[in-house]
C-alpha cells in the first residue's frame, strides 16, 4: 500500500497490533495522528484485547515526525495548536490505554517518533534504530512530546536531545538511557524478540499489567493540561518568521 494509513489486526486471541504507514517515512500529519489516537483508546476499551504492539510499516524509518508539508501550510495559531495536539492526543491515547503497548522500532526515530517511542510501555528495537529531537531546526522545540521523552530517558537525556538538535544519536545510546530496552541486529530478531514478550505477557494477569500501567504512569495525571500548554507554545512559533523561513528550506531540500 502506497497510501498513509492506520490499521489493526489481531496476531492472535488477545494481541493486537497496531500499524501506521506514510510513504515519506512515516511522517505523521494530522488525519494519521489522530486516527492513531483513536485507534489505540479504543484498543484500550476492547475487552478482547489484553496486549498491543505498535509499529510502523516498511522496512527503514519507523517514523520522521511531523509532517513538514502540512506544517509548512500553517498560517494561524488555532491551525498550529490543532496540529500539535495531535501528538499531545497520541501520547495521552498511550497513557491512558489500559493495556500494555509493546513498541516496534525498526529504524530512524525522529522528533515526534522518538515521542512515540517513549510513550509505549516497552520499547523493542534494531540497530538501526537511531533517534533526533530535530525541532531546534526549524525553530521550535520538543514541547509536546518532552514529557514523555523526560519521563523515559530523564530530563538531562532528553535536553541533550533537545539542544543538539542536529546530531543522531545511536539506538545503543537510547539503550543506555531507557528508551529501548534491548536492541537486535535485525528486523528479524527484533520480530521474534516483540512476540517472545507478547507471548509472555498474554499468559500473564490482565488485571495485574493494569494496575501495573497505572502504577507506571502515576504523576502524570495533569497531562491533558500540560501538553495543551506544549502545543500552544508550539502553535506560536510555528508562526515566527525564523520558523517559517526554515521550513521553506527544508520542504525544498526533500
Amino acid at each position: 500500500m502506497n497510501a498513509p494509513y492506520v490499521q489493526s489486526r489481531f496476531l492472535k486471541k488477545g494481541l493486537l497490533e497496531i500499524e501506521f504507514f506514510h510513504p515519506k517515512h512515516n511522517a505523521l500529519p494530522s488525519a494519521i495522528l489522530s486516527e492513531l489516537a483513536q485507534t489505540i483508546l479504543q484498543a484500550g476499551q476492547n475487552p478482547e484485547v489484553q496486549v498491543i504492539i505498535l509499529k510502523s510499516g516498511g522496512d527503514r524509518t519507523f517514523c520522521a515526525g511531523a509532517s513538514f508539508d502540512e506544517l509548512v501550510a500553517i498560517d494561524d495559531f488555532a491551525t498550529g495548536k490543532q496540529f500539535f495536539m495531535g501528538f499531545a492526543q497520541v501520547i495521552n491515547a498511550c497513557r491512558k490505554c489500559s493495556k500494555l503497548i509493546i513498541g516496534r522500532v525498526q529504524g530512524k526515530a525522529i522528533g515526534g517518533g522518538v515521542g512515540l517511542a517513549s510513550a509505549v510501555d516497552y520499547c523493542l528495537a534494531t540497530q538501526y534504530a537511531s533517534i533526533k529531537l530535530s525541532e531546534l531546526n526549524v525553530g521550535i522545540g520538543p514541547f509536546v512530546v518532552g514529557p514523555a521523552v523526560s519521563r523515559k530517558m530523564g530530563l538531562s537525556a532528553m535536553s541533550q536531545l533537545a539542544i543538539n538538535a542536529n546530531e543522531l544519536q545511536t539506538a545503543e545510546w537510547a539503550q543506555t538511557k531507557g528508551l529501548y530496552t534491548e536492541v537486535f541486529e535485525n528486523t528479524t530478531e527484533l520480530d521474534e524478540g516483540v512476540q517472545k514478550l507478547a507471548d509472555y505477557l498474554l499468559s500473564t494477569n490482565p488485571e495485574a499489567q493494569a494496575q501495573l500501567k497505572q502504577i507506571f504512569w502515576e504523576g502524570c495525571e495533569d497531562w491533558d493540561e500540560l501538553l495543551e500548554k506544549r502545543a500552544e507554545m508550539s502553535g506560536r512559533l510555528v508562526l515566527s518568521d525564523f520558523t517559517k523561513q526554515a521550513l521553506v528550506k527544508y520542504v525544498t531540500q526533500l
